[in-house]
């Protein structure tokens, strides 16, 4: 294989903004769940797991609303596998704390399903979620709105983190 300018493969570029992050969360879901029922749970720890799923589930939730909220309310587009038509910068809002609120979201989902499978390799889930989003989806993601909002995104990318 040959390696692409920026050291990664160009094969591997047919896989940005190839599956929809949503579709991502729920494959790694499905896997959780598969692992967990075919390899030894620890069991339930003795106090707390119901309260810390519903806190998880509540910050996932939040997030991702508030995250699709402001970008309806800036009329831009919501498709992350079309971020080049993006007509205008969100940086308000929960876009203050992360400039990827949804995936965050997703994310938080994720962790909350592992910790309702209560299983160890349940937490492979969010992991390999975090990893394959953050290079096929927010890589991509940025270098798009680096062309079109330039030097706005740049000050933006250094004021606000990735995730969080």
């Amino acid at each position: 294989m040959t390696v692409h300018e920026t050291g990664r493969f160009p094969q591997m570029n047919k896989l940005e903004h190839l599956i929809p992050p949503p579709v991502v969360a729920l494959l790694c879901a499905l896997l959780m769940a598969w692992l967990a029922g075919g390899l030894p749970a620890i069991g339930w720890p003795p106090q707390g797991p119901a309260v810390l799923v519903l806190f998880l589930l509540l910050v996932g939730l939040v997030f991702d609303l508030l995250g699709l909220a402001a970008f309806v309310r800036q009329r831009t587009t919501v498709n992350p596998l079309r971020p080049q038509r993006a007509s205008s910068l969100v940086t308000v809002g929960v876009y203050r704390i992360t400039r990827n609120p949804m995936y965050v979201g997703l994310c938080c989902l994720l962790l909350a399903w592992a910790v309702y499978l209560w299983s160890p390799w349940s937490w492979a889930g969010p992991v390999l979620f975090a990893a394959y989003i953050t290079r096929f989806q927010i890589k991509p993601e940025e270098r798009a709105l680096e062309k079109l909002f330039g030097d706005e995104f740049r000050a933006y990318r250094h004021q606000v983190r990735r995730w969080l």
